[in-house]
């Protein structure tokens, strides 16, 4: 990296957020912009999560870029190599490869007030850049809970995003912690390889059959030949989630009968009732991310795996118990326990106009102006920011709403003229803010009995949308200048701070 350097747009990470915006970026003819990538190649969390078995719950079709449709999806719901491939395809398609900045981790970034421009440090150099768009994701820093005695393990240990392909697992005895959409993928394809798998598990999740097929032949030449049929069944695919949304947000009673499909596909593949039980969540299906999958179920009911239905609580050697006491022999342990989402790491390493981190500012919770923007944060964007997951569709819906935003952003500021910064307004931020919570107070997510990763630690939903697609992409279609501070850099005349200003007096979408 160029000592010195200076770019209009510095992007964070090349995951479906990073390498998004950067296409976005091209098709809006700005070329000035690098995309900042730790690790030595693109694909983000389909890059780091290589474990066996690891596939995506959102079909193929919908789990792409529109402006990247991909007729050649080899199944319904595909796996990481094919994701990460078609990751590779969009990078290499939209020539991408010359603005990515690889193993050049961000270590620090600091707004300077003077010269309305952001200071970055990065493992490979030092750039500034004018506007700073963060895609690191949710789903980027794995959690590794902290047990007690766990560095006196004398086995093998490692996160299920962090898979060590070199050790060998077959005839070990393997315990598995955590039940979440990792673990549900990884126990189906280990239970064969080990001598013994233990499954601890704290809350048992909802698990739906995973219907996956493979696309044939003739359904790629179609999508090839008429590309029109790809948008059909992408449209088809969203149209069907958008219509369950309500469920989801207004109605949880009516998600009865798929908790009864639920129970109906645990029964047909565990006959043993005392392991039912085990299996039974206490909780409405939804509260916590419904899971697919027609080989869970199967796997845990083999004769080499045990279930405990108690949290790992210590570690004493290669003994590990549980919270209920139950004490189980180990070799290796993989731990399946997610990520740092409520607390995001890049939080920490980003200084704002009042030198405090957004960490800090974060404190009492997540939050941000249309998932977007953090007051004293000036010309500081994230994709995939608080409230803007969704328990049901297509991540890559709400990213490509974000980059709608985005582009409207650099817009006002090209508008605007001169040296000139955006920075949300604290009652913005906070009105915002309270329509999305007041709105989460009846979804299943809140009300659904559960404790989810979709919640901080104050027990507040900072993750999840709590409406549909369409109405996220209408609320960020456009800038509302009303709910920005314009920073403007003083003139060769001028003294002292910054000037700000009010925007436009205009009204926006609301939640």
């Amino acid at each position: 990296m160029a000592e010195h350097e200076h770019v209009r747009v510095a992007v964070i990470g090349s995951g479906f957020g990073g390498l998004g915006a950067a296409v976005r970026l091209r098709r809006e003819g700005i070329t000035d912009f690098v995309v900042l990538e730790r690790a030595g190649g693109v694909g983000g969390t389909w890059r780091d999560n290589s474990y066996p078995g690891c596939a995506c719950d959102v079909p193929s079709h919908l789990y792409s870029f529109s402006f990247a449709p991909n007729p050649e999806w080899p199944r319904t719901f595909s796996g990481q190599r094919h994701i990460r491939a078609y990751l590779e395809h969009v990078t290499d398609l939209f020539g991408l490869r010359p603005h990515i900045r690889f193993d050049s981790e961000v270590k620090l970034m600091t707004w300077d007030a003077e010269n309305l421009r952001w200071h970055i440090e990065t493992a490979s150099g030092s750039l500034t850049a004018d506007v700073v768009v963060s895609a690191t994701g949710p789903l980027s820093d794995p959690k590794v809970p902290d047990i007690p005695g766990l560095e006196s393990f004398p086995g093998k240990v490692f996160h299920s995003a962090r898979w060590d392909h070199d050790y060998d697992l077959r005839g070990k005895r393997v315990a598995m912690i955590g039940t979440g959409a990792s673990a549900i993928q990884i126990v189906p394809a280990v239970q064969p390889l080990a001598g013994r798998l233990t499954l601890f598990q704290r809350t048992p999740p909802w698990v739906m059959p995973r219907i996956d097929r493979a696309i044939s032949g003739a359904e790629r030449r179609l999508h090839r030949s008429v590309p029109a049929t790809t948008q059909l069944r992408r449209g088809v695919l969203w149209a069907i989630r958008e219509l369950q949304v309500q469920a989801f947000t207004k109605r949880p009673e009516e998600l009865g009968l798929v908790e009864r499909l639920a129970k109906r596909n645990m029964t047909r593949a565990v006959k043993d009732p005392a392991l039912r039980a085990k299996l039974t969540p206490d909780y409405r299906i939804g509260c916590k991310r419904i899971l697919l999958s027609s080989e869970y179920y199967p796997a845990l009911a083999r004769p080499n795996v045990d279930v405990v239905a108690s949290g790992l609580s210590e570690i004493r050697g290669s003994t590990l118990v549980a919270a209920d006491g139950t004490r189980t022999e180990a070799d290796v342990i993989i731990f399946g326990t997610g990520f740092h989402v409520t607390d995001m790491p890049i939080a920490e390493r980003v200084v704002g106009a009042e030198g405090v981190t957004l960490a800090e500012t974060w404190k009492g919770g997540m939050q941000a102006l249309r998932g977007a923007s953090a007051p004293g944060f000036p010309n500081w964007m994230t994709i995939i920011g608080p409230n803007t997951g969704l328990g049901n569709s297509s991540m890559i819906l709400m990213i490509e709403s974000q980059l709608n935003y985005m582009a409207d952003y650099l817009r006002q500021l090209d508008v605007l003229g001169g040296r000139t910064a955006l920075d949300a307004r604290p009652a913005a931020v906070a009105a915002w803010n309270h329509k999305v919570q007041e709105r989460m107070k009846r979804t299943v997510w809140n009300t659904g009995g559960c404790t989810s990763w979709y919640l901080d630690a104050s027990g507040r939903n900072t993750t999840i949308w709590p409406g549909t697609t369409t109405e996220f992409r209408r609320a960020t279609r456009r800038v509302d200048l009303a709910e920005y501070e314009v920073v403007r850099k003083p003139g060769v005349k001028d003294a002292g701070a910054p000037v700000r200003t009010g925007g436009a007096a205009q009204s926006g979408s609301a939640a």
